[in-house]
């Protein structure tokens, strides 16, 4: 199974992503062009609206469009969010003067007890460690080791 890049690009025109939009939630049907999608492959998606963030989508079915040449339309499950909201949250390091500004997902029909544990999720994708309220950066992590 391939992992296909569609995060928006200018370096590869040829790859493009035309619509991902979801049928219900944690369901995505994405239309674009080039690639060779197949079922199982992974699509990796621009989320709207973020600087950054990218769902990865499995493939569950594609089919692909006679006009235009290369176009298809692929079905595929990924992260269940019922209303996507992006937010944008500053931790400063506890040990240095280091600043971490990122963007997490967080689904906003949990309300605000869901945007701490996205928060901490995301802080840790991004190679920092949390502990209770203190922030740790990779650098000062190495340093402790």
């Amino acid at each position: 199974m391939a992992e296909h890049d569609f995060r928006y690009s200018l370096l590869s025109p040829q790859h493009t992503l035309n619509e991902c939009r979801a049928l219900a939630p944690g369901r995505y049907q994405v239309t674009g062009n080039g690639g060779g999608i197949l079922k199982g492959d992974t699509l990796l998606v621009t989320l709207k609206g973020s600087r950054e963030l990218c769902l990865r989508l499995q493939v569950e079915t594609v089919r692909r469009l006679i006009n235009p040449p290369g176009q298809w339309i692929a079905v595929a499950n990924g992260p269940v969010f019922t209303e996507l909201a992006i937010l944008n949250w500053q931790v400063k390091c506890d040990s240095c003067t280091a600043e971490l500004d990122f963007e997490f997902a967080v689904d906003a029909a949990l309300g605000k007890k869901a945007q701490a544990p996205a928060a901490q999720a995301r802080i840790q994708e991004l190679g920092w460690q949390a502990v209770g309220v203190l922030h740790r950066c990779p650098n000062c992590q190495e340093r402790a080791q």
